[in-house]
């Protein structure tokens, strides 16, 4: 049975940090950076509830379902965003990743994959996970490509199954990769990282 702590991360130009209520301005900071908020399919703040959204966060992670981090980018040192574990089901060893987002700018750079793969090499080699899964919106093409693009496998479509920020009800397409399968996704993502 896994045990998931509070952990630091680096690799790849990024570092994830506990999420904790010192990161507020540097994520309010880069929420702002392409109004993220304003998409109806993302889980980014609004620079008035950075603190709640912190908190509730920390919450999940007293709780034991959630590991939040915070995801700074080394050359600049500037927090870039937002990551976690989430829906962490011990007694099988599940972890999944998501509630990531960054900033505009940062969109379509190396951090994802890098990000990924401190998170998926950590999930795998530290907790000892049989399986890593993700969700996201059947909206949002961009996220499902990004996720498709770790190695992840498509499971199915979860229909009429949460609430999006403007009270629509979405369907979520559910993805997973099995430690069977972990070897093979990390050399192909550490050679994408190499060129």
């Amino acid at each position: 049975m896994i045990e998931v702590r509070p952990v630091t991360l680096e690799g790849q130009g990024v570092r994830l940090e506990p999420l904790a209520p010192e990161h507020e301005s540097g994520l309010r900071e880069a929420a702002a950076d392409g109004e993220l908020w304003t998409l109806r399919i993302t889980s980014v703040p609004e620079p008035d509830r950075t603190a709640s959204y912190i908190e509730a966060a920390l919450q999940g992670q007293a709780a034991g379902t959630m590991l939040p981090f915070a995801v700074r980018e080394l050359n600049t040192g500037r927090l870039i965003g937002s990551t976690r574990y989430h829906d962490i089901v011990a007694a099988v060893d599940r972890v999944e990743i998501g509630y990531t987002w960054y900033a505009a700018s940062w969109q379509r750079t190396h951090v994802n994959t890098a990000a990924k793969l401190l998170l998926m090499r950590h999930a795998f080699e530290g907790l000892g996970c049989r399986v890593v899964g993700w969700r996201t919106d059947i909206e949002n093409h961009r996220s499902q490509s990004a996720i498709e693009r770790l190695g992840a496998r498509r499971d199915g479509v979860l229909r009429h199954h949460a609430l999006r920020r403007d009270g629509t009800v979405r369907d979520t397409v559910m993805y997973s990769l099995l430690s069977s399968e972990w070897p093979a996704v990390r050399e192909q993502l550490q050679a994408r990282l190499g060129r």
